[in-house]
């Protein structure tokens, strides 16, 4: 399947692109997300989530690593950008938010993307200036 390129205006129209592609979505799917610090990661994340159910607030899990929230279907959002190798963490460190019944998606991917499984999508966000952004899904 060819990528999807997109481009927005502002946030709720990158909100806008993660309740369209989270309508597509199935439990067990996880979504890796990737873009620079401030290229709108959690406000995909969050119009993803407030499109699976989930109505309470939605915040980027940089100094936790992970939050789960409850909606339609279980939730999951990571943050990985601390880890610099997944082999030197507890190997149930993702175990809690990597369920067959939840959705997750995962921000800064790179350090554990050779172990995940059932890889749905994959969404690159990139500044254009202002608040626009370039948005393509794989």
């Amino acid at each position: 399947m060819a990528p999807e390129v997109h481009e927005t205006a502002g946030p709720e129209d990158t909100a806008a692109l993660g309740a369209a592609l989270a309508r597509d979505l199935r439990p067990g799917d996880v979504v890796l997300v990737v873009g620079e610090m401030g290229a709108g990661k959690t406000t995909f994340v969050r119009g993803a989530a407030r499109a699976l159910g989930v109505t309470g607030p939605v915040t980027s899990p940089t100094f936790t690593i992970g939050r789960r929230y409850t909606g339609t279907v279980p939730v999951s959002h990571l943050d990985l950008h601390r880890l610099a190798d997944l082999d030197a963490e507890d190997p149930a460190l993702l175990a809690d938010y990597l369920t067959p019944d939840a959705v997750a998606f995962v921000e800064w991917p790179e350090v554990a993307e050779p172990a995940l499984e059932r890889i749905a999508r994959r969404v690159t966000l990139a500044h254009l200036g202002g608040d626009r952004r370039r948005v393509v899904v794989e």
